[in-house]
């Protein structure tokens, strides 16, 4: 890594020791703060010190990495969003008011479809025209559940219009063709007098769709075909060459990337093929003590099982640092944006439900786990241009869960609504050195930040007390600003395990905070236990 970008990323991730926050100071010339003060003062005000950079932002947060994902999985599509026209629940063209209304208020900015693994055995022709004349066909990554492909290309693509969202399309490699994408792209997006566009225009939508992102194939190492890199990275260069911009429309291309810390994939497939992408996804899903056959409970825990998952959440700086890395050796520019289009918890599903549906509840836990992989997302702005969490309704950390006509909103959700102050906001660079939050023989660091300003110069400090049992005392140095307001909100609850339910729809939800003073400026807050609290500054 070249050494500006070294500095740039110590600069914003130092954490946990004097001695890291020495190094950023005499590495960026000029830095002066309260965090290079002796030791009997820091001392004096306590063990969590922050410095802010207020004046020195450069990146923005991409709107994008507030992504979401949304597959033909479970009760994600059917019951979740698409419930029919006939449907005595309200709805839209058969997509429903209530899910639409909810997701617009976090502001979702893209939705990624149809998958996934089931992107890499869906044929897009099966999806369109009138809806008694379309094929079924088996899910067979999903429960062997037939799939009526009532909800297909058009219907996606209204529900982004309805959401105001972008398109992100998965392209079938696994399974397909090079025919078969190179006419799906030009059937939804050509405004030409060509079979593909016609053939849109017979099944009732005139004017072509915007679709801006493709991705070419998923986990194309797994679930899309079990390839090995050099073989996906050919097949990539093959099938990205149809993928053309029609008519205006401008297509990111997207790569498959790794799952996780398989760094080979990356190099391999950056090596051969970086020239002809856009950007690359990244996997990347948490548990707690359990494995990837027994996850364990996503309900009933304990604090063992709450210290496992925010230590597994935090590998998400070292794998977003070992994947950058990559990149950067390849694409020292940074013309390559990171996607990490699928992350997230992974429990054992509800008792009672289709194993292969993968529903689960969402308590706290997972909303502290999301603060985290969403500051970290913030904190490498430079790289990471989108991520889409997995999934959006009724699978795995969903935002929403749905009963029949009956709709909540998750822990998870309540946090990308705290976060939308960060989209297409600056970052803003800092340095933390706080205390580590110990659990029987390990410890992690205590308190996750990220920081940023938005066009009105108002700033916001997302902050994440790690420690389910202590509060965080905080002390920030705003170097270059001085505040004369400052606001607070607070997510947290009573009990590691609080969820929101169809009884109690309310259990959890962002609270006001005032837990906080400052003084010319140095601002002071105390984190509760378990929290995630937003401050804004002005």
């Amino acid at each position: 890594m070249k050494l500006s970008k070294l500095k740039k990323r110590l600069f914003v991730m130092a954490k946990n020791t004097v001695i890291i926050c020495l190094v950023i100071s005499f590495l960026i010339t000029g830095c002066t703060s309260i965090l290079s003060s002796d030791k009997k003062q820091r001392e004096e005000f306590g063990e969590n010190w922050m410095v802010i950079h207020t004046d020195k932002g450069e990146d923005t947060i991409n709107k994008n990495i507030y992504g979401h994902f949304s597959e033909h999985l479970g009760r994600c599509i059917y019951d979740g969003i698409w419930i029919g026209e006939d449907s005595e629940i309200p709805n839209t063209r058969g997509i429903r008011n209530d899910v639409v209304e909810a997701l617009r208020r976090i502001k979702i900015p893209v939705l990624r479809w149809p998958g996934g693994c089931f992107a890499d055995e869906y044929h897009w022709k099966d999806g369109i025209g009138p809806r008694e004349q379309r094929p079924g066909m088996i899910n067979t990554h999903w429960g062997m559940v037939k799939e009526t492909n009532a909800f297909g290309t058009h219907e996606f693509l209204d529900l982004c219009e309805q959401l105001e969202c972008e398109a992100y399309v998965a392209g079938n490699v696994g399974s397909g063709t090079v025919e078969e994408m190179q006419d799906w792209v030009e059937y939804m997006t050509s405004d030409t007098d060509s079979e593909m566009a016609n053939l849109r225009r017979m099944n009732g939508r005139d004017k072509p769709w915007r679709v801006k992102y493709f991705g070419v194939g998923n986990e194309n190492w797994g679930c899309g075909g079990n390839m090995s890199p050099e073989y996906y990275a050919d097949l990539y260069n093959r099938f990205q060459t149809y993928v053309r911009s029609y008519s205006g429309n401008r297509i990111v291309k997207i790569a498959c990337g790794p799952g996780s810390e398989n760094y080979p994939w990356m190099t391999t497939v950056m090596e051969r093929s970086h020239r002809r992408m856009n950007a690359i996804s990244l996997h990347h899903y948490v548990r707690g003590t359990g494995n990837w056959t027994k996850k364990g409970s996503a309900t009933q825990f304990g604090e063992s099982d709450w210290f496992a998952l925010m230590k597994n959440t935090l590998t998400i700086y070292p794998l977003l640092e070992g994947n950058i890395e990559i990149m950067d050796q390849f694409d020292p520019r940074g013309r390559i944006g990171l996607f990490v289009d699928e992350w997230g918890t992974w429990w054992d599903t509800e008792s009672g439900t289709n194993p292969s549906f993968l529903y689960q509840q969402n308590t706290l836990r997972d909303a502290v786990s999301a603060g985290i992989f969403l500051n970290a997302f913030n904190n490498y702005c430079d790289r990471v241009k989108m991520a889409n969490i997995a999934q959006t309704v009724n699978v795995l950390q969903a935002m929403i869960l749905t009963e029949g006509g009956k709709m909540i909103v998750t822990p998870t959700y309540h946090v990308f609504e705290m976060y939308t102050v960060h989209h297409d906001a600056t970052m803003l660079p800092f340095e933390l050195e706080c205390s580590n939050y110990q659990f029987e023989d390990e410890e992690i660091p205590s308190i996750d930040v990220s920081a940023s300003k938005d066009a009105s110069g108002k700033i916001h400090l997302t902050l994440c007390n790690l420690n389910p049992t202590k509060s965080a005392e905080l002390v920030c140095e705003l170097q270059g600003t001085r505040p004369s307001s400052v606001t607070g909100r607070v997510l947290t609850a009573d009990t590691l395990n609080a969820h929101n339910t169809f009884d109690k729809p309310e259990a959890v939800r962002p609270d006001a905070f005032d837990k906080f003073d400052f003084e010319d400026n140095i601002l002071t807050a105390t984190l509760p236990p378990k929290s995630v609290v937003l401050l804004g500054i002005e």
